[in-house]
């Protein structure tokens, strides 16, 4: 009789739990028992798992199996322990070395013939291991396709299992490990996909419109939130659509997070096309729900929200007023925290959600209040005006740092914008003014100044008395966190200037860019 251990994981929302398997092999009636609750799917794990050792060419025990998955106040759900659950039980058995099934991260579903198959959550399981200070395994094992995505995580040793028998070769030492792969190394760039949307979407493509083009640099280079107000066709999507064009590519850790998140998701295969290094871009209709939007279904089932998918990316409401209010004002706390927490009968989940928001609406109903000195006719009347744009609650829009109102360009700004900067020349001035905003903030654990909190900001890197005067004297009417915002955003516009602090030119023009209260009041 003996004891064995090994571990495995369980996804929860967007995170990876980790697992241990124990197995336990004692005198008594034969059987297979499985504590520590699991589901429907794993409990059927006895007969999967018997099956696969038998057909490997392993002995199967004949003797009593309890095999306990810790910590045992988590549920447990699906068949991605299936693997680490036969490597315990084999291991308890003598067949395996203890020390060595021990030391490894067991991730898979067993076929009857013993082969792996990919189990979900693969990359958030390797993750987790990475960022978990407790006892956690050395190494992973799982099938060939999760080995593709396991391998661009730096310093994590993979180890493939095609299939039951060939894994517990490979832990006997029977197997040698091929010398032409390096199972340690990262493969960023074997993995980076080739395929880049946003080549398609080139901001020289827009004509006029220089106040928004300069608006949604600002907002890339800091972060920011945008609002964009103008009359139907004047060109709020189409600007819209090019600012993931010039945003940075997802570093290292960000582009882990967001392909892990994918995957979850059921957007992107296991083995997946590489790693998501462009910054993520999603755009719902606007009958989308409150539980599209921010996540929930329920305990045993819970569901991504498009705030999540988002995540380091942009989310983008075109037709925002023709949201239900409930929807946008969803969002406000997930503007403020990074995240959202669902919150149900029996479980409570937090999902990662610090996305770029980027709202473009009408002004009105018709579309054409902005435009009527031009000739534009609006059959709107000022209640339908001010109900319309009142969807778009205060609360809300007092946390966009960049409200702007666009109107149609005449035609002789068109033909003056014939040779307008592309979306790689904004993009490199873009990259430059965040290596300088994260050059001001080494050494703090933040990257941009929208993360920066309130009080760190105004003790850390106050403003020159110039600029506080001109700003107290401009935002009087602002509330707090507006005033906040407006200091935020000239700190941007000063990196891209390439200026060591804003000027007081910088808060006006940060001030200038909340767009008047008049035009967005409800």
């Amino acid at each position: 009789m003996g004891l064995a251990k090994t571990f495995s994981a369980v996804i929860v929302g967007v995170r990876a739990n980790i697992v241990e398997v124990e197995a336990d092999l004692s005198q008594g009636l034969p059987g297979l028992s499985i504590v520590g609750l699991p589901d429907t799917a794993l409990n059927e794990a006895r007969d999967r798992v018997r099956a696969a050792v038998v057909n490997s060419g392993l002995k199967w025990p004949n003797v009593k199996t309890t095999v306990s998955l810790s910590p045992a106040w988590l549920p447990k759900r699906g068949s991605g322990l299936d693997l680490a659950i036969a490597l315990a039980i084999l291991a308890a058995d003598g067949q395996l070395p203890v020390q060595e099934v021990g030391r490894i991260l067991s991730l898979g579903e067993l076929g009857l013939d013993g082969m792996v198959r990919p189990a979900p959550g693969a990359l958030a399981t390797a993750l987790a291991m990475r960022r978990s200070s407790g006892r956690v395994p050395s190494a992973i094992a799982a099938g060939s396709s999760d080995c593709l995505c396991l391998r661009a995580v730096p310093g994590l040793e993979v180890i493939e299992a095609p299939s039951l028998r060939a894994l517990a070769a490979r832990l006997l030492g029977e197997q040698e490990v091929d010398p032409g792969v390096d199972l340690s190394a990262p493969a960023f760039v074997a993995l980076e996909s080739s395929s880049d949307a946003r080549a398609y979407k080139d901001m020289s493509d827009v004509k006029g419109q220089p106040e928004a083009k300069r608006a949604l640099e600002i907002a890339a280079a800091g972060g920011h939130h945008v609002a964009l107000l103008g009359r139907a066709g004047v060109g709020k999507t189409l600007l819209a659509e090019r600012l993931p064009g010039i945003l940075p590519n997802l570093d290292d850790e960000q582009a882990l997070e967001v392909t892990s998140i994918h995957q979850l998701s059921g957007r992107l295969d296991s083995a997946g096309t590489g790693l998501a290094r462009c910054a993520p871009w999603f755009a719902p209709h606007h009958t989308a729900s409150r539980a599209a939007m921010v996540g929930g279904g329920s305990d045993n089932r819970p569901s991504i929200g498009m705030v999540s998918l988002a995540h380091h990316g942009v989310l983008f409401l075109d037709e925002a007023a023709e949201f239900e209010p409930s929807v946008l004002d969803a969002l406000r706390e997930p503007l403020e925290s990074g995240s959202v927490t669902i919150a149900r009968a029996g479980f409570q989940l937090c999902l990662p959600a610090d996305f770029q928001l980027v709202l473009a609406t009408n002004p009105c109903p018709c579309g054409n209040a902005l435009d009527t000195h031009r000739g534009a006719v609006c059959r709107c009347t000022p209640t339908q005006r001010r109900k319309y744009l009142s969807r778009l609650s205060g609360p809300l829009l007092d946390r966009v740092d960049v409200r702007v109102v666009l109107t149609r360009p005449s035609l002789a700004s068109l033909e003056a914008d014939v040779v307008g900067d592309t979306s790689g020349q904004i993009a490199a001035r873009v990259q430059q003014a965040r290596d300088c905003i994260r050059q001001r903030l080494v050494g703090t654990g933040w990257s941009l100044m929208v993360q920066v909190p309130a009080e760190q900001l105004a003790t850390r890197w106050p403003l020159s008395p110039s600029s506080r005067q001109r700003l107290d004297s401009a935002s009087r009417k602002d509330s707090m966190r507006g005033r906040d915002r407006v200091v935020r955003v000239a700190w941007s516009i000063a990196a891209l200037a390439g200026r060591e602090e804003p000027t007081a030119a910088d808060i006006d023009a940060a001030i200038e860019l909340r767009a008047s209260e008049q035009q967005w009041a409800a």
